[in-house]
């Protein structure tokens, strides 16, 4: 579904993301982790069309969109939940997914389905998005996502700033948006619950990717060396 191959990015004369291949397929949930200033958001904002990168590099369901403008990847079905949630404080909850839906792409996801996976937006729908706790306004950000229908859904930093108890009633949503046929892909800094619920799992470092594979099948060693940086040189598949 989403394949990048050799990607570059760069901020100016600097230079972020150094030939990343990259690959997340028909509902498969894929995991990134990594030290601060690895290339992650970097990454994501790649895909998403936040950085300009060359067509090519990037594509989604066989079609080059590296560079294009986020109102068309979004038409084609990716949506980022973007690190801090960023919900409009003028709008209420319901307002804030209602606003999911501009993209105008059809499917099952609606305000209804949304409430079912997070009842505790319905019961503060008409609140201010910003009176909702920290857990709360993440669920809506991932509501108003799941509100535009996308066929991938990205998760920048899902769990950052949040109690334990609430990153598991948020993970424990994800196998029911996977059962709808989505695939997830989410940066993710606890790198326990990277392993334990996804699919796969990539490790980037100094903007390469240092380590990839099953996230099940890599051991605690495989990943601590990559994390900080010890890996051999072409090392990077499990």
């Amino acid at each position: 579904m989403l394949n990048a191959q050799n990607l570059e990015a760069f901020y100016g004369d600097f230079q972020a993301l150094f030939g990343i291949d990259f690959s997340v397929q028909e509902g498969e949930s894929v995991a990134i982790i990594g030290a601060n200033g690895a290339g992650k958001s970097t990454f994501l904002k790649s895909v998403c069309g936040q950085i300009k990168v060359q067509p090519h590099a990037v594509q989604f369901g066989g079609q080059p969109i590296g560079g294009a403008h986020p109102y068309d990847i979004v038409a084609m079905g990716i949506a980022m939940v973007p690190e801090g949630r960023r919900l409009f404080p003028s709008l209420t909850v319901e307002e804030n997914l209602i606003a999911g839906t501009l993209s105008k792409r059809t499917g099952s996801w609606n305000l209804r389905r949304v409430y079912e996976l997070f009842p505790s937006l319905h019961e503060k729908r008409n609140n201010p998005a910003m009176t909702l706790s920290g857990g709360q306004q993440q669920m809506a950000a991932i509501g108003r996502a799941l509100m535009s229908n996308p066929r991938l859904l990205i998760c920048d930093e899902i769990s950052l700033g949040l109690a334990p108890v609430i990153v598991k009633d948020i993970y424990s949503a994800l196998p029911s948006i996977i059962a709808d046929g989505i695939s997830v892909l989410i940066v993710e800094q606890d790198i326990d619950t990277a392993k334990r619920m996804t699919d796969r799992l990539y490790c980037f470092m100094h903007g390469k990717v240092a380590l990839c594979g099953p996230s099940a099948g890599l051991s605690k060693k495989q990943i601590s060396d990559a994390y900080f940086g010890l890996s051999t040189a072409g090392d990077t598949h499990a």
